[in-house]
């Protein structure tokens, strides 16, 4: 099947992390801005063209003072370095529907290799006859390998900031005339 470009439904898709607070709890987050280029068989995702770009200034952990600090050059310093981009490079099927997505992840002014597990959920017409697919990602990084290092020692050992952030993506997707 030919490729077909296919645009984020953002009404319907969500970027989220979490990472360990206190080295006894996770807290959560969204990013609410985000998009993705996709030229894809839903099928086969194995000859896909994908990149996706999240706005980081849009972070929102439900804190706002938190928000403003991860926004800050202790963090992300978006107003430095705006963006988080994903191209990529690699796409193998593991099973009916499932993928291993392997590609470039910049983050702060550092690009690296990533790994994220993929899903394809499925593919159907809205009641206003249009085609969408879904997919749902999941990954993790390491902070500490895009220069995001600010932490502050507890008094009982450990640090307040975990380093491993777990990543989940939901995506809806329409399909592109």
């Amino acid at each position: 099947m030919a490729l077909t470009k296919w645009a984020v439904d953002p009404t319907h898709s969500s970027v989220d992390f979490s990472i360990k607070h206190m080295m006894i709890s996770k807290v959560k987050g969204t990013f609410t801005s985000f998009d993705a280029s996709i030229e894809a068989d839903p099928q086969d995702l194995t000859t896909a063209n994908i990149s996706f770009t999240v706005d980081l200034a849009s972070v929102n952990t439900n804190n706002a003072d938190r928000d403003n600090h991860l926004r800050s050059a202790d963090f992300f310093d978006v107003e430095n370095q705006p963006k988080l981009t994903f191209v990529a490079k690699s796409i193998r099927k593991t099973d009916v529907g499932e993928y291993t997505v392997t590609g470039d992840l910049t983050l702060h002014g550092v690009t690296r290799l990533e790994t994220f597990a993929v899903t394809f959920e499925g593919e159907g017409k809205d009641p206003w006859g249009n085609e969408k697919v879904g997919f749902s990602a999941s990954g993790s990084l390491k902070r500490s390998d895009y220069g995001l290092t600010w932490n502050a020692a507890l008094e009982t050992g450990g640090f307040l900031v975990g380093d491993d952030v777990k990543v989940s993506i939901e995506l809806q997707a329409v399909k592109q005339a």
